[in-house]
């Protein structure tokens, strides 16, 4: 795959930019919305529950901008390098995310049920939202 170094660089940095930008949603809803936070409610906490619904539009714009910004990168974008960079970014989400959110244990860990059966529909859409970044960015570039 061409400038599969790039495509590797998108895809962390949109990671680490979609993980921060739900991490401070958060936030926001827990110290201005004054939401309570998982040390006040069950699970995950309220101010992080009303975030799920919005982690499939953070994710479809993040990942539509990166794949948009590594298609321009090629010399001859084409939708078959873009779903094959699709593909691979989702499996790279979907190994790290049960590594890092439900393997390694940490404060916001979840169970596999948690984060794979309660966290339906949005987890499926994100991954979707993942896979499809890259198709639209190609077809952005046209």
């Amino acid at each position: 795959m061409e400038r599969f170094g790039i495509s590797m660089v998108c895809f962390w940095i949109c990671y680490i930019l979609v993980t921060w930008v739900g991490i401070a949603h958060t936030i926001f809803n827990i110290k201005v919305l004054h939401m309570k936070s998982m040390k006040e409610s069950p699970g995950m906490g309220e101010g992080y529950e009303k975030t799920k619904p919005w982690h499939p539009l953070y994710n479809i714009v993040l990942f539509s901008v990166f794949g948009l910004i590594y298609m321009r990168s090629l010399s001859a974008p084409t939708l078959t390098v873009a779903l094959i960079t699709g593909a691979i970014w989702a499996i790279i989400c979907i190994v790290f995310d049960l590594v890092g959110w439900v393997l390694i244990k940490h404060p916001w860990r979840l169970t596999f049920r948690e984060f794979y059966i309660d966290y339906q529909p949005w987890i499926s859409l994100i991954y979707l939202a993942i896979f499809a970044g890259p198709v639209i960015g190609f077809l952005i570039v046209g």
